[in-house]
């Protein structure tokens, strides 16, 4: 059956809301190629209908005659809006957005459907995400309103993506900061590698940011809708690691009271961080190789394997020719997982960066501690760039961390550091002790002695405010009770009659 179309139905601005009217023109911005629409109909007449009436509300429009050939559009052209027919011959619209939707979606798709199809229509938008459909014979107005917003949709994608490539060239990608040329290198080969389906391996020195790359190349795959999951290798024993990468069933060994799923089948569809994987244990290196070569993993205990689909990426601090010698890394995983080497940059090589890195830093601190510091001071800054940063960007937000709970607010000045930042270690200043700097111990002081001493300088310092002092001491709120339930109440009546 066909339909004649024109357009006499279209609403007037005014007519429709001002919130279209402010999309309208939005759409007809000069400086702004119009939104193109891609129609898939198997009937001409429909599609040449169709055709004419969309380009005169300012459009511009491809058609295609079947899904094939609307795939083939889609990768060649812009689109901005997909209007599809359902039932077509060779490949139908059903089969055009399951394809677009296993790529990882495509614009906004507007089905068209006869009577009698509108439960399809309504289980297709569901399942394979279109943004909405039109029973035949269309209606003019419903269409032209459905279009400028589902193109409103689109422009709305493409700034984002536009902002977030000029963040990448400002020194932002992702969680990642800095401006300097060997991180924008690294950003480069991450942009690169981020869409493929390689193994990554990630090399640089303990806190230069390694997971943050694996969690950006994450970011930038098509598995970024899938989850993330990161394992640390070298902070667990053997048996451990082996029920941690690979699950256990229940009775498997003493303890596994109930089956459970390993790391690889956590990250199904999504990307696992091997971290420190020259610490991983030579016996579970063997069975890791064999995972990631043939893609099943079996539960410890169990009888069968479960087909897996995970993106690798591994990452270490070790000199990796060092650990291959010694035979603390098996060659074959290595050249496995090393098809495609990320080396990070230590802060030492990032001096240009670090005011951008103090000031991203400063602002997730602040939300964190509820402080309201603005920055530093040029004399903090100076400090920063001449310290040699053995910890890297970690060091640096400890610092930072430590600064912003004492400053409050306002800039962080000198007397926030530590007091023997910048000095070698071995070769730190003899000056005298305060109550803001540390406590003075004798020697023969046990360490249980010498943690209650702590514990109750810090509450001193923030006046009994133990919320305060946990996050100083680096402990839970919750194991700083414990402690002064087993320091008894003499403790706690020190550290409250010193704050009043």
């Amino acid at each position: 059956m066909h339909y004649q179309y024109d357009a006499s139905g279209s609403l007037r601005d005014d007519e429709r809301g001002a919130a279209w009217g402010i999309i309208g023109r939005m759409s007809k911005v000069a400086s702004r190629p119009p939104a193109r629409v891609l129609i898939v109909d198997d009937e001409e007449g429909q599609r040449t209908g169709l055709a004419s009436m969309i380009q005169s509300w300012g459009f511009a429009v491809e058609t295609a005659a079947d899904g094939q050939v609307a795939l083939e559009k889609l990768g060649a052209l812009p689109i901005h809006v997909l209007i599809t027919d359902l039932m077509m011959p060779r490949m139908d619209g059903f089969e055009l957005l399951r394809r677009l939707n296993s790529q990882g979606g495509g614009p906004p798709a507007i089905v068209l459907t006869a009577f009698g199809n509108i439960e399809t229509a309504i289980q297709t938008m569901h399942d394979l995400g279109a943004f909405w459909f039109l029973e035949k014979p269309i209606q003019p107005s419903a269409l032209r309103i459905l279009l400028e917003r589902a193109a409103s949709q689109s422009r709305l994608a493409e700034e984002a993506e536009r902002l977030q490539r000029e963040l990448q060239y400002k020194g932002v990608l992702v969680d990642l900061v800095g401006a300097c040329p060997p991180m924008q290198q690294v950003y480069s080969l991450i942009r690169q590698v981020a869409p493929s389906k390689a193994a990554v391996l990630v090399v640089g020195e303990s806190g230069t940011g390694k997971e943050l790359v694996a969690r950006a190349i994450h970011h930038l795959s098509p598995r970024r809708d899938g989850p993330f999951v990161a394992i640390n290798c070298a902070a667990m024993p053997e048996a451990l690691m082996e029920s941690e990468l690979f699950g256990h069933e229940k009775g498997a060994f003493t303890g596994a009271v109930e089956k459970r799923a390993g790391c690889f089948e956590l990250a199904q569809n999504g990307t696992l961080l091997l971290d420190e994987l020259a610490d991983m244990p030579v016996n579970t290196q063997a069975k890791l190789l064999r995972v990631l070569e043939d893609s099943h993993v079996r539960r410890l205990g169990g009888k069968s394997e479960i087909a897996v689909d995970v993106r690798i990426v591994a990452s270490t601090n070790r000199n990796l020719e060092d650990a291959l010698r010694k035979g603390e890394l098996r060659e074959d995983l290595y050249y496995r997982l090393n098809v495609f080497q990320l080396t990070l940059p230590p802060l030492r090589q990032r001096e240009g960066d670090l005011p951008l890195l103090a000031e991203a830093l400063i602002g997730a601190l602040n939300g964190k501690h509820g402080c309201r510091v603005v920055d530093v001071s040029g004399e903090v800054l100076d400090a920063f760039h001449r310290h040699n940063w053995p910890g890297n960007v970690r060091e640096l937000r400890n610092v930072l961390e430590r600064a912003v709970i004492l400053a409050g607010e306002g800039t962080i000045t000198l007397q926030h550091l530590p007091r023997d930042f910048g000095a070698q270690p071995g070769n730190r200043p003899a000056q005298p002790a305060s109550d803001m700097d540390g406590v003075r111990l004798p020697v023969g002081t046990t360490v249980d002695e010498a943690e209650k001493a702590l514990i109750q300088l810090t509450l001193r310092h923030t006046k009994n405010n133990k919320t305060r002092a946990a996050e100083i001491l680096g402990i839970s709120l919750k194991t700083l009770f414990n402690k002064l339930k087993e320091y008894g109440s003499a403790a706690e009546s020190e550290a409250a009659s010193s704050s009043s």
